[in-house]
């Protein structure tokens, strides 16, 4: 019987299905994985700073320059001059989350990020997308997150963090770690202290014509705790610990893997609290480290922590519970959030919410919430009222395709 089972399998292709596996394995990309998967020393970080300092850039700058890859295209309706960005077409894909009819709002949109990315003033606002329901709020904040994730995977829109290693030895990541990542996944160029940024950025010659390197803020708790004690191991010698305890990789951003880009959404008061912003205590840690404010024994995985260096979406941002909110004033005015137990934290993201009228009129009516109020940049996601519009989003989703076996009576949509 087994005979028969193995000659049967055979010809099933049960032992041929290894080739299979062979034409899956085909499809894969080794180079671009080998890309995504870089890692170097800062002396080779430095190098692709001064070949390509774009690599620097802040998370508004990275936001704007993602939309505007994908082209742009002029045309004038009723006498006016307006400009369609091709990346709210979905390409990526294939116009599932395609917008229509809302070019004027999405340029309103894209002149904001422009703005930030110069350091205009809205970079310390929070980008507010109102409107009635289902008129796409909820879908230029996916369609930016999927972008996102997208661009940091491509050439054009690498960029990199770094990891602390060989630090058994040292006893200051804990008792058995030899490796200790960025919680935060920080630029490698914080490394540099703040007092030599700026001569140093000119001496290495990091900014070219095209872009210029400008370096703020500073490490995140966790990480500054790890090298000021390496720093005392070896006595103020900053280049020895970099050498020997630096390691850069490539920074891929991942909603799903809550990296670099964060969702957070209102929910049962009684079960939700701050430290969902702004991360929390790892209680098993303090027996090992003696003490709750070790940052070693914090977890930074808050939604404003993941988020660093990219984006977070705030759903129906205003019916959150007034403790978040002011969370929210630190977050984009200052750039920096409140640990629980540690000194502010900067943060370096664009944050992104919606919400609808009746809130909206909510938080106009509430004279508390003046300090908010001043803290936005309302941008107005009407409905369309284009006919030929209406058809396009129609035929997105009624089509041949999503429609199998049924019959669509002509001019139905």
């Amino acid at each position: 019987m087994s005979e028969e089972r193995s000659e049967r399998a055979k010809d099933n292709g049960g032992p041929k299905s290894g080739a299979m596996i062979s034409r899956i394995a085909a499809m894969q990309d080794y180079d671009r994985y080998r890309d995504l998967a870089w890692e170097g020393s800062f002396e080779d970080y430095l190098n692709i700073v001064r070949e390509r300092p774009q690599v620097t850039r802040n998370a508004f700058q990275r936001v704007c320059d993602m939309v505007i890859s994908y082209g742009t295209e002029e045309y004038i309706d009723n006498k006016k001059k307006l400009i369609r960005y091709n990346f709210f077409r979905d390409e990526i894909d294939e116009g599932k989350d395609a917008i229509f009819g809302l070019d004027i709002p999405l340029m309103r949109m894209m002149n904001v990020l422009k703005a930030a990315a110069e350091g205009y003033g809205p970079e310390r606002r929070v980008i507010l997308l109102h409107g009635p329901v289902g008129s796409s709020k909820s879908t230029i904040a996916r369609l930016l997150k999927k972008g996102l994730e997208r661009y940091c995977a491509s050439p054009e829109g690498a960029l990199y963090t770094f990891r602390w290693v060989n630090l058994g030895e040292t006893g200051l990541a804990s008792s058995e770690a030899d490796v200790f990542d960025s919680p935060m996944h920080e630029d490698p160029l914080r490394l540099i202290p703040q007092e030599w940024r700026e001569r140093a950025t000119e001496k290495l010659g990091l900014s070219n014509d095209k872009f210029r390197v400008v370096v703020e803020g500073d490490l995140d708790p966790a990480s500054r705790f790890i090298f000021n004690g390496l720093l005392q191991r070896y006595k103020g010698d900053w280049g020895s610990a970099m050498k020997n305890h630096i390691v850069i990789k490539r920074l891929i951003l991942s909603e799903k893997d809550r990296i670099g880009i964060g969702t957070f959404q209102p929910k049962d008061e009684k079960n939700q609290d701050s430290t969902e912003l702004t991360g929390d205590i790892n209680y098993r840690k303090i027996a090992e480290y003696g003490s709750d404010s070790d940052p070693r024994a914090f977890n930074f995985d808050g939604e404003f922590n993941i988020a660093n260096r990219g984006i977070v979406e705030f759903v129906e941002v205003l019916k959150l519970d007034v403790a978040f909110l002011y969370d929210l004033l630190g977050a984009s005015q200052e750039h920096r959030i409140k640990p629980k137990k540690f000194a502010q934290t900067d943060i370096d993201e664009v944050i992104i919410g919606h919400t609808n009228e009746a809130e909206y009129k909510r938080l106009l009516n509430n004279e508390f919430m003046e300090a908010l109020r001043d803290r936005t940049i309302k941008i107005d996601v009407p409905y369309i009222t284009r006919l030929s519009d209406e058809v396009r989003i129609y035929e997105k989703d009624f089509n041949n395709e999503k429609v199998r076996g049924k019959h669509i009576a002509p001019h139905t949509l």
